[in-house]
This record gives structure tokens, C-alpha cells and sequence, in this order.
């Protein structure tokens, strides 16, 4: 039961995460992307809190060891901040088709690490669900494209650094719950990155926000609050190999709105590479632990 129900969480997080890009990426134009980050990550871990404290848990965080803080300000760093930071600014050095390839890769490293670290099996199938996910990425964003350089390096180090966090947060999540591992990653990832801030005098944009960007900054803040929520509370019950090739989802949802809601022309390559996507997803669900899971989304799966 556990294991169908983290993977129904790590299914939702998949789609939220397809509408958070989308919606991400009309909300940071114009902004610095630094700054609505830790707006974002403050708002969350705010959030948060109040959710620990409604249901009491705030006397679980006050049992932690501080072996056990330390974990989460880990988390925060690898994956709630140093990592924006080095996106951000390759995303600026380099292209899009780039940028998107490389960070949609961090299943690979994501099972790489897991293999060495948590001793999970990657099986044939993982694998050819692996190849149909790396070979419709390319497709879909057309990786003839794409560049190397230094943008392409800082986006590839912020890749390999979500990985390792991914893998780490579900060590963590042996001895803790998902809502606490993500408390932790909001809290410490927004003190890094207001510390960042600080130092490069950015802070004082706080003040230069508009209204508008206010909005913006509260809805995405709700995506990445039902995003970490779900995902950190799925993933302490399923493999992290398979969630990370689970939430590539979320990149057949994101091209599919922008086709929808942009008038963006879709190709027939992109049209071959979203059906590859969704194949690789389905794969690695049906070989792993939430195939049970995927089947409520099937109707002809329904018992009779």
C-alpha cells in the first residue's frame, strides 16, 4: 500500500511539475531569477512550518539530532540552492536546447549514483526505458542545436548536484518524513541563497517588485509547495531511480501546454519525441514497484 501510494505521489509531482515549468516560465521574464527563487523557497518553507506546527510535528523537529539538521541543511545546499544558482547563470550562457537537454538527463545520474550509494538495481528494462527518455529529450528539443561551452558546464553541474541531492534526500528519508525533508531543503536552500543575495547586494530588488511579480511569485510559490510536498513523501516510499524517470512526465506536459497555449508549431520529430518520452515513463513505471499505481490513470484497467 505504501509503495502504490508513493507512486501515485511521485505521479502527481510529475504533472505538477509539467504545469510549475510552464507556469515558471511566463512568471521569471523580467525578474531576477536569484531573487524569485528565494522568494519562492522562503514562501514554501514558510508555508511549511505552519503545516508542521498545525499537526504538531514541531516536536519531532525539536527531537532531531544534530547529525540530523546537518542532513537537511545538505539537502538545502545540494538541492535548494547552490544548484539555482549554477542554472540560472548557465542559462544565461547558453541556449535553451542546451540547457533543457542537460537538465533533462538527471535520471542518468540520478540511477548512477543510486546504484553506488543505495545499491539499487538497475535492470535491463530500466535501461531501455532510460534510452527511450534520452532519445526523445533530444527530439523533442531539438538537440541539433544544441552548444557546449561554459553555460553548458554550470547547467551540468547543477544537474549532477539535484541528482545527488535526490539520492541523498532518500537516505535521509529512512529516518525522517517526507514533509520534513522538504521543510528542511526550503529553509536552508532560501538562508543560502539570501546569503548570496547579501554578498552581491541583490536583495535591496525586494523593494523594486511590482505587483504583477507579487502574483507570480505566489502562484509559483503554490506549484513548488504541492511539488516538494509530493515528491519527498512519494519518494520515501519508491525507488529514486524510478521517480526521477517518472517525472520526466512532466516534459511531455510542459512542450503540450506551450503547443496548446502559446501557438508554438509542433514538428513531427517533436510529435515522435514526446510519444518516446511517455513511452520510457510507462516502462519504467510497468518494470517497477508503482505499476499498480499507474493503472488508475488507465481506464481500460479498471476491475471489473
Amino acid at each position: 500500500m505504501e509503495k502504490k501510494t508513493g507512486g501515485m505521489l511521485v505521479l502527481f509531482t510529475a504533472v505538477v511539475s509539467g504545469f510549475s515549468v510552464f507556469v515558471n516560465k511566463l512568471a521569471v521574464s523580467g525578474a531576477d531569477p536569484y531573487l524569485f527563487t528565494f522568494l519562492k523557497n522562503s514562501a514554501v518553507a514558510a508555508f511549511l512550518m505552519c503545516v508542521i506546527l498545525g499537526l504538531k510535528e514541531h516536536r519531532v523537529l525539536r527531537e532531531f539530532s544534530a547529525k540530523q539538521w546537518g542532513s537537511l541543511a545538505l539537502v538545502g545546499l545540494l538541492g535548494g540552492s547552490v544548484p539555482f544558482l549554477l542554472f540560472f547563470r548557465g542559462l544565461q550562457l547558453t541556449d535553451g536546447v542546451t540547457a533543457g537537454f542537460i537538465h533533462k538527463t538527471m535520471f542518468i545520474f540520478v540511477a548512477a549514483f543510486a546504484m553506488i550509494f543505495l545499491k539499487e538495481r538497475v535492470t535491463k528494462g530500466m535501461i531501455a526505458a532510460g534510452a527511450l527518455l534520452l532519445a526523445g529529450n533530444a527530439l523533442l528539443l531539438g538537440l541539433s542545436q544544441a552548444s557546449i561551452g561554459l553555460g553548458a558546464l554550470m547547467v551540468l553541474a547543477a544537474t549532477v548536484l539535484w541528482s545527488a541531492e535526490n539520492v541523498f534526500s532518500k537516505h535521509v528519508l529512512k529516518t525522517m518524513e517526507g514533509i520534513h525533508v522538504a521543510f528542511g531543503r526550503m529553509l536552508f536552500g532560501s538562508l543560502f541563497i539570501l546569503l548570496f543575495l547579501a554578498v552581491t547586494g541583490s536583495i535591496s530588488g525586494i523593494a523594486a517588485l511590482s505587483a504583477s511579480q507579487w502574483h507570480w511569485t505566489a502562484l509559483t510559490s503554490l506549484f513548488l509547495l504541492l511539488y516538494v510536498a509530493s515528491w519527498y513523501t512519494g519518494l520515501k516510499h519508491i525507488k529514486v531511480t524510478t521517480a526521477s524517470a517518472v517525472l520526466m512526465l512532466g516534459s511531455v506536459i510542459t512542450t503540450s501546454l506551450s503547443y496548446a497555449f502559446l501557438d508554438a508549431q509542433l514538428t513531427t520529430l517533436q510529435a515522435a519525441g514526446m510519444l518516446m518520452l511517455l513511452s520510457g515513463v510507462l516502462l519504467a513505471a510497468a518494470l517497477s514497484d508503482i505499476a499498480d499505481s499507474i493503472k488508475v490513470f488507465l481506464p481500460w484497467s479498471a476491475r471489473r
